[in-house]
């Protein structure tokens, strides 16, 4: 886990570290990075902005410091799920439930990744993207190749472009149940129930993930 916190910020106790980044969560999801006071943060976490800057050198390395927070929480799920038994199946099924259960449970981080996604914040995306999406990438590869040695997927498949598949997928269903856009959007293909009915979900993609990656009457 990269740091971009001071040396100082580690002292304080853990209590008066997770208010100052709840209050920093909040004022990013809900004005974005370029909009975000960093004395509003300050006020809202009951400290004063001289003890934010002992802290954080900038706005910008709190806000790295929460995505780093998020990136410890994706690799606690998957490093669960890769140690769990039952095959590959099994596996992706958890992830597309722990997508549903951690979009509900952190909507303001899922909020700021997408943030992050877009043009406005490509100095940071640049910054952050290849341990964010490496993260996912090595688990899906290292899943998909390993179904395949076993038989248990279709042996023809580029490992590589079904990780992308799978976890573009599941990115998307987690934007579908944080973005308010993305939330109307599944409505409209899925059906109004689509939100409150989960097992439906997860029987879908189930569904679709596993046609596209067991063996069929395919060309070789």
């Amino acid at each position: 886990m990269q740091k971009y916190h001071k040396d100082t910020f580690t002292r304080i106790p853990e209590e008066k570290q997770q208010r100052i980044l709840d209050a920093a969560v909040a004022e990013f999801a809900a004005n974005g990075f370029p909009g975000a006071n960093i004395n509003v943060i300050a006020k809202k976490a009951g400290i004063s902005i001289g003890a934010m800057y002992k802290y954080f050198a900038s706005k910008e390395d709190l806000f790295l410091t929460i995505i780093e927070r998020a990136h410890s929480l994706l690799e606690g799920v998957l490093d669960d799920i890769e140690r769990a038994p039952g095959g590959i199946f099994l596996k992706i099924e958890k992830m597309v439930r722990a997508a549903q259960r951690y979009a509900r449970d952190y909507p303001q981080l899922h909020q700021i990744y997408l943030d992050l996604t877009s043009e406005g914040l490509s100095h940071l995306s640049r910054k952050l993207s290849g341990r964010m999406e490496s993260i996912s990438a090595r688990f899906y590869d290292a899943l998909i190749r390993h179904a395949m040695a076993n038989g248990e997927i279709d042996n023809r498949l580029d490992p590589r472009v079904a990780a992308l598949c799978i976890d573009n997928l599941i990115l998307m269903l987690q934007y579908s149940y944080t973005s308010e856009y993305f939330k109307e959007r599944m409505k409209i293909f899925i059906g109004a129930d689509a939100l409150v009915d989960d097992e439906k979900i997860v029987r879908g993609v189930m569904g679709f993930i596993k046609a596209g990656l067991l063996a069929q009457n395919r060309p070789a």
